[in-house]
């Protein structure tokens, strides 16, 4: 994929914009040539003709634009440079996943315990603090390469000493080396030799700095809870809000989510300044006891989730469409949450993996529609239109502000 000088450029003066006002609401972004490479890619059409009328621009910030870890499609996940990447392309909220280091200090990762795929710590002197050392792959055993390094295995100021990267490793490596090998940034990209890791409440002020919105998600805890002693899932859940008190950060500019509907719910009753926007994320779909195609299955039923004063749910895209004569459609689980009153958030658009190439999990229940790169667009037209989403939470931006602007979502 090409990244535009203008884009590059935006990425190189990272630091400059921290330094700068926050960017107004209406300040047109760099949307890049990726929407117009995957346009050009969609077949003629009513959407295609829309949507080519749009091309020349301008384009600007949207909460319809969710940038799912930053931009992870070209830059290290969670890292300062994939933050100002996504809100360059025109994301109007930008997602932190926090957990928490030795010493309590909330940081952004995916997991956890992902330290090992997604930074170079495994390089470092650092690499003997974790969970589980390196093991090299033993094909003749059928034995994948491993290890395991984990936040809580370091204090915030270890955590900020490590470079992000991208997260692909190779299972068959026998070497450290080998083993991450897949995931050196491409050089192409500026800022991205070394990512540079966020806590949560540098994250906050980075984004507020840029003028966008936050969806923080609480991970779940990969240690026993509570942790250290006293720290609860309940002061860990707090303690994550509290950050954007401190920061003078309004809760309306916060969708707090989790997995956790136990997290969901403490936070509806303890935080009701910002209950108006906490998201549960639907994480059922796969499950044995979950039908998408069954309601008598959904425990809890869409009803009972707005009893509780919820008002957003974010499931995978899957539970969200379907196909019916060719066509993507809403899903009946997508109609029973809009008709019983919930806000849906989507998630993820442009994960890695083609259309082409079979689409993965997250094209799972449309595949049968999609056949090249461009169908993104049918897609995303469907989630808007049909389901009618709040937000789409995508690995590239670039591509979801294009559609909102040109829609006036």
């Amino acid at each position: 994929m090409h990244i535009p000088r203008c884009l590059l450029l935006l990425a190189w003066l990272a630091p400059a914009l921290l330094a700068a006002p926050g960017l107004p609401a209406a300040e047109p972004v760099e949307i890049g040539t990726r929407p117009a490479e995957l346009l050009a890619d969609l077949d003629d059409g009513a959407l295609k003709a829309r949507l080519a009328r749009c091309l020349d621009g301008p384009f600007r910030s949207t909460r319809f634009s969710i940038g799912h870890r930053g931009a992870p499609l070209h830059f290290p996940e969670h890292t300062r440079e994939s933050y100002a990447a996504a809100v360059a392309q025109g994301a109007g909220i930008v997602e932190c996943d926090a957990t928490f280091t030795s010493d309590r200090a909330l940081v952004c990762r995916h997991d956890q315990c992902d330290l090992h795929t997604t930074t170079n710590i495994l390089e470092t002197d650092l690499a003997a603090r974790c969970s589980q050392p390196f093991t090299a792959a033993d094909p003749g055993a059928d034995r994948p390469a491993s290890a395991r390094c984990c936040t809580s295995d370091l204090t915030i100021a270890e955590f900020r000493s490590l470079c992000g990267r991208m997260d692909r490793i190779d299972l068959a490596a026998t070497t450290v080396q080998g083993y991450l090998a897949p995931g050196v940034p491409d050089p192409s990209v500026a800022g991205t030799s070394c990512g540079t890791l966020m806590t949560h409440a540098g994250s906050v002020e980075l984004l507020a700095s840029l003028g966008a919105a936050m969806t923080p998600e609480l991970k779940s805890p990969e240690v026993d809870m509570p942790f250290d002693g006293d720290y609860t899932i309940e002061r860990y859940a707090s303690a994550l809000l509290d950050e954007y008190r401190a920061a003078g950060v309004p809760a309306t500019q916060v969708w707090p989510q989790s997995f956790d509907l136990e997290v969901v719910r403490y936070w509806l009753a303890e935080h009701p300044e910002f209950a108006p926007r906490v998201v549960w994320l639907d994480g059922r779909h796969g499950t044995d006891a979950f039908d998408p195609a069954d309601p008598a299955t959904w425990s809890p039923t869409m009803a009972e989730l707005r009893e509780l004063g919820l008002r957003y749910i974010a499931p995978p895209i899957p539970l969200l469409v379907t196909v019916t004569d060719g066509a993507i459609v809403a899903s009946a689980y997508a109609r029973a949450a809009r008709e019983a009153g919930l806000e849906l958030i989507a998630w993820t658009l442009e994960r890695p993996g083609t259309i082409a190439g079979g689409g993965g999990y997250y094209l799972g229940s449309v595949q049968a529609a999609v056949s090249r790169e461009g169908d993104v667009y049918r897609l995303l037209d469907a989630l808007a239109q049909d389901v009618g989403v709040a937000g789409v939470f995508s690995d590239w931006p670039a591509t979801t502000t294009f559609y909102a602007n040109c829609m006036g979502l």
